[in-house]
């Protein structure tokens, strides 16, 4: 088996940065930094001393949840916690994809490494040799409504750990009981003591790596958003004053600010534009003018979601907390997912901007009354197509965008006899969010694949240098339409570009 080599990333709890989780997503290895382990021992001593004891202690000694008042005899404490991983792993559906499964792991560890838990190092240890040697234990998606955390995705996840469950190992897709995974990968079950099952599962960990994916994704879409409206605006032989700087400044939306430099960088030495410069029009229709203050809007949504997702990457989600210093356990809520649901809805909200204002170019560029070049995009409109569907299938992604916007978060529907009388659905919230920024990639492929024709039909002119860069990465997967071919391929294609972010490195100046 080979395991990748890029640098470690040590988890200590406090500094794990959404990039760096999305490295070990995407399969850098990790570790335990010195300090976290020393603050990981102190809590276990803790919980040791009071497992030891007679009085009532939530989730050491007594029940879970509306059975937190059943007392649990000493002898049973490890029966406890095994029990509570086999009762909470009721999810269904398709499972989480394994650079989600990896985030969640990272997630827990570094949760965990705060020294709040109270789980032994070992088994801390066994979480983090998962992750490096790729046991990725199979997490069904739905199941959570964000109550106590991620309860029952987490405890898919932690019942590999005791051999339980089930896990792929490496690249190989074939799905193993977990014993046998964690034999393939040489290493050994643990057998949980008192604190460890409720240490394991209790947190956003899953919804806040679901929706930390995301948001790093969205990222991408950002600057590819400014990319495809720079492209359009020049296709159509827009203006770009609207951009200039003195214009933001007098709104100054730090998003907005960003987008119109990126798109009035872009558009620079255009021949194209300024061979359109005097053309009479005085102003263009708002999904070219406002393209700054849409997609500026979005951006500092996403700001925000960053944030809120960093933070939550880095806090304790347990319950009960340990607190070393104090030789004190205490109950609370911080499992509570409601930060992860409002940021992840707000994702939603954000890319659905995109969505909605790239669709309405995409349109112009198909339609000859508004563009002004043959219709569709193609040189024998009529026997020939063009990219009539294309817009149609932007058409059809935005309306699941919208609909995907709708919050989750603003739900909550009682559970666990009523203890648990508030949930946030952050889970759900955060799924809605990744397969809006999946689309979101889909649609912004659309605008970019017409705009990129649209290009070509204006020749003799030439677009800018940075928007030719751009367009002659697209022509090296994407061949310029000269007859009627499936557009889906070429769609999936540039949608790639967007993500991987090679589209925006094609450019050679700045976009932000």
């Amino acid at each position: 088996m080979e395991f990748p080599t890029s640098p470690m990333i040590l988890l200590d709890g406090e500094s794990l940065t959404l990039d760096a989780l999305a490295a070990i997503a995407d399969g850098a290895e990790v570790g335990l930094a010195p300090d976290a382990a020393r603050r990981v021992d102190a809590a276990r001593a803790v919980v040791d001393r009071h497992a030891e004891g007679d009085e009532p202690v939530y989730g050491i000694n007594t029940g879970f949840g509306a059975l937190a008042e059943t007392r649990i005899p000493h002898e049973a404490l490890g029966t406890l916690q095994i029990n509570l991983l086999r009762s909470h792993a009721a999810g269904i559906g398709d499972p989480l994809p394994v650079r989600a499964v990896r985030a969640s792991m990272a997630l827990r560890a570094n949760v965990l490494a705060k020294g709040f838990s109270g789980l032994r190092r070992s088994t801390l240890d066994l979480l983090l040799a998962l992750l490096n040697r790729r046991v990725h234990p199979r997490v069904p998606g739905r199941g959570s409504v964000g109550a106590s955390g991620d309860l029952a995705p987490l405890a898919h996840l932690a019942l590999v750990l005791v051999g339980e469950g089930a896990a792929t190992v490496g690249d190989d897709p074939r799905l193993l009981p977990g014993r046998e995974a964690l034999a393939r990968a040489g290493l050994s079950p643990v057998t949980l003591a008192a604190k460890e099952g409720i240490a394991l599962i209790n947190g956003t960990q899953p919804s806040a790596a679901v929706a930390a994916l995301a948001a790093v994704d969205a990222g991408q879409l950002a600057a590819a958003a400014d990319i495809a409206a720079a492209l359009s605006i020049d296709a159509l032989r827009g203006s770009v004053h609207p951009f200039e700087a003195r214009i933001h400044r007098a709104r100054p939306h730090p998003g907005q600010a960003d987008s119109a430099a990126n798109i009035l960088r872009l558009l620079s030495g255009s021949g194209i534009n300024k061979s359109h410069e005097h053309c009479g029009r005085v102003q263009d229709a708002y999904s070219l003018r406002c393209a700054a203050q849409v997609h500026g809007a979005a951006r500092d949504a996403l700001r925000f979601v960053r944030t809120i997702v960093t933070i939550e990457a880095n806090s304790a989600t347990d319950n009960p907390m340990v607190f070393a210093e104090d030789d004190a356990i205490v109950s609370g809520g911080n499992f509570h997912g409601a930060p992860v649901a409002i940021a992840a809805d707000l994702l939603a909200i954000a890319v659905a901007q995109f969505c909605t204002i790239s669709e309405r170019r995409a349109d112009r560029l198909v339609n000859p009354a508004l563009s002004g070049l043959p219709a569709f995009l193609t040189p024998n409109s009529g026997l020939q197509s063009g990219f009539m569907m294309a817009q149609v299938t932007s058409a059809a992604l935005t309306s699941e965008v919208k609909t995907l916007a709708h919050p989750a978060g603003v739900d909550s529907i009682p559970t666990s006899a009523n203890r648990e009388d508030h949930v946030s659905m952050s889970m759900g919230a955060a799924l809605k969010a990744a397969r809006a920024v999946d689309l979101a990639a889909h649609v912004l492929a659309v605008e970019i694949l017409c705009a990129a024709q649209a290009i070509d039909l204006l020749a003799p002119l030439e677009t800018s240098r940075a928007l030719g860069r751009v367009h002659a990465r697209i022509r090296s997967e994407v061949p310029a339409l000269a007859g009627d071919r499936p557009p889906s391929p070429d769609i999936e294609a540039i949608a790639r570009m967007i993500v991987d972010g090679s589209l925006k490195s094609a450019c050679g100046v700045e976009v932000k």
